[in-house]
């Protein structure tokens, strides 16, 4: 995907008609292809919501369902991390006569019997980002997945360029056996050689995308491996908060392939020069993972032209090496809890986490 032409087309350009009559101008919003004429009504369900990256994906959700004129109604639920919630929620919105439904699956093939149960019911739903099992066509309308291993490629073609010779590797991902992790690994391994080691237990450090827990982890890491030459997050703010237990050994912060944050972005400029191996590189976050799940619910909903792109693609973000495709971005006049990769303005996400 080509992530400024997709971010492009999320934004609403305003053509002025001018009336013959009376000389009144009519501002017109320019409806984009894949909302159809059919009036429809639709439902965005997290299985978590309750962190700064689901705040910021929440609200660019709805900032494309808003796109839209032909969807007449819009509603969230909130699953709290309940596996059961989710699943209530998923029925609850098809039993109120939601026409389409955008599910993030936290719970993974839990939630696969309701998701079924709903698409049978002839509802449009389309899970995202979260392998729930299933085929297309006979569980759910459309899968939308990220390109994880294209992440686990990228980070690993980054490592080989600043670590030619090999290195200690430490990779951290969410929860256990999570779909994401494995496959950012299997990307990881496609690129790199038996020169580079990973110190981590397999096949990832658990840390559940948890700061207290990563923290936790980090230092018996630290602590348990003499060199640590890279470290590999699927999730970089949730690392701010544990990088100092190197210091604390009197080690240097080293390298960083990760995804991309604010809070990040300003504590590796605030420590990059006492720590001379903090190289940084970072993929986009994800947050709009989101849109292209949405355009292909309204598509489908609305009679709509589905969208090109099945897959999203984030591309890479920050290089403090090269300086491409950006220098290390922050914005202290801004919460450390936003993403500057995603299309949401930095303003509109700082209100979105309620700062």
């Amino acid at each position: 995907m080509n992530y400024k032409n997709f971010t492009r087309g999320l934004t609403i350009s305003v053509a002025t008609a001018m009336l013959a009559m009376g000389g009144a101008s009519i501002a017109q919003a320019e409806v984009p292809s894949w909302c159809g004429p059919k009036q429809a009504t639709l439902a965005l369900l997290d299985g978590y919501g309750g962190n700064s990256w689901r705040q910021v994906t929440t609200a660019s959700g709805k900032q494309t369902v808003e796109l839209c004129p032909s969807i007449t109604k819009y509603e969230y639920a909130d699953g709290q991390g309940d596996t059961q919630k989710a699943i209530s929620d998923i029925k609850g919105m098809a039993a109120k006569g939601i026409d389409a439904l955008v599910v993030f699956g936290d719970a993974g093939p839990a939630v696969l019997p309701a998701i079924t149960s709903v698409f049978k019911a002839g509802k449009v739903i389309v899970p995202y980002r979260v392998n729930v099992g299933g085929k297309e066509g006979e569980n759910y309308s459309k899968f939308i997945g990220s390109s994880f291993e294209n992440d686990g490629k990228t980070w690993g073609n980054w490592i080989k360029s600043i670590l030619p010779n090999g290195g200690n590797v430490l990779f951290l991902s969410g929860p256990a056996g999570n779909s994401q992790g494995l496959d950012e690994l299997k990307g990881l391994k496609s690129v790199l050689g038996p020169e580079y080691v990973f110190v981590n237990p397999e096949p990832f450090a658990v840390t559940n995308w948890d700061p207290a827990l990563t923290q936790k982890v980090l230092t018996a890491e630290i602590a348990k491996n003499e060199k640590i030459d890279v470290i590999v997050s699927d999730f970089g703010p949730s690392l701010v908060g544990a990088l100092p237990a190197f210091t604390k050994q009197g080690k240097s912060i080293p390298a960083l392939a990760t995804s991309d944050g604010n809070s990040l972005g300003c504590f590796w400029q605030d420590n990059q020069a006492a720590n001379p191996d903090f190289k940084l590189f970072t993929v986009a976050t994800g947050n709009d993972n989101v849109r292209l799940a949405v355009q292909w619910a309204v598509a489908l909903a609305t009679g709509g032209e589905l969208p090109k792109e099945e897959i999203f693609s984030a591309p890479a973000y920050e290089d403090s090496v090269a300086g491409k495709p950006n220098p290390v971005q922050c914005r202290k006049d801004l919460p450390g809890a936003i993403y500057m990769s995603s299309a949401l303005s930095p303003e509109d996400q700082a209100k979105a986490v309620g700062q």
